[in-house]
């Protein structure tokens, strides 16, 4: 049986190595073992399973948290009340989008050693991981990326964080542990007024764990078509 798009939870979570779910369903035309890595799916929901027998026990349906772009998103009911919560329930201000000239999100980072920046010789493309320890966030997800911009004097590195497919497939430098400082990107879409100095609970689209962040909006620029930010003092929850 093929697989579609439509038989994918539609989180674009990046762990099976596919920033979305449609690339995801577009390579498993090829290659249906793929769908072994959508971690999401249980055993039970695989779309290459048979159906059970007649009589036979089935498992309870798996209930998969949706993000603004999938089935109980603001753009498919109509209803962005209903979509102003993370997986966890809590409520958020608005959905913090990525630039789309750029290939992912992009992180103001200070490696917890800034030193590493120059000892690594970090440069503007390398492909990088590392994970955000602490009161700058605590995200338990070892983010991937690729450098945009590097400063060897202070340490601090922008990068846009990506799936694990590019760190697999061109390898890649560990920071370790890391402070995440700041994110910019754009805003679409929001349930209230958005106001320089205000500290606002925040949902980044591309969140693998889809929970909400908040932080401190300390930049803002009015474009014909969304609001662009910069976001600091970030923590989770």
């Amino acid at each position: 049986m093929s697989v579609t798009v439509k038989d994918l939870p539609g989180l674009d979570c990046g762990v099976c190595g596919f920033r979305t779910c449609s690339a995801f369903a577009d390579r498993l035309v090829s290659e249906p073992d793929l769908i072994k890595r959508c971690i999401q799916l249980s055993s039970e929901r695989s779309p290459t399973q048979p159906k059970a027998a007649a009589g036979a026990a089935t498992a309870e349906p798996l209930t998969l948290p949706s993000c603004g772009a999938c089935a109980n998103g603001p753009a498919a009911t109509g209803e962005p009340s209903a979509a102003w919560r993370d997986s966890l329930g809590r409520e958020f201000d608005f959905y913090l989008e990525h630039f789309p000239e750029e290939p992912g999100p992009r992180e103001i980072i200070l490696p917890h050693n800034p030193l590493i920046t120059r000892e690594m010789d970090i440069q503007p493309g390398d492909t990088l991981i590392g994970r955000p320890l602490g009161m700058s966030c605590g995200c338990p997800i070892t983010h991937c990326g690729v450098a945009m911009q590097v400063d060897p004097r202070t340490g601090v590195i922008v990068w846009c964080v990506t799936g694990p497919l590019r760190p697999r497939q061109h390898g890649f430098k560990d920071l370790g542990y890391y402070i995440a400082e700041g994110y910019e990107g754009l805003i679409q879409r929001a349930r209230c007024d958005i106001r320089i100095g205000m500290r606002y609970y925040f949902q980044p689209t591309m969140c693998m764990l889809q929970w909400r962040h908040s932080g401190l909006v300390n930049y803002l620029n009015r474009t014909p078509t969304a609001l662009q930010v910069r976001v600091e003092g970030l923590w989770i929850g």
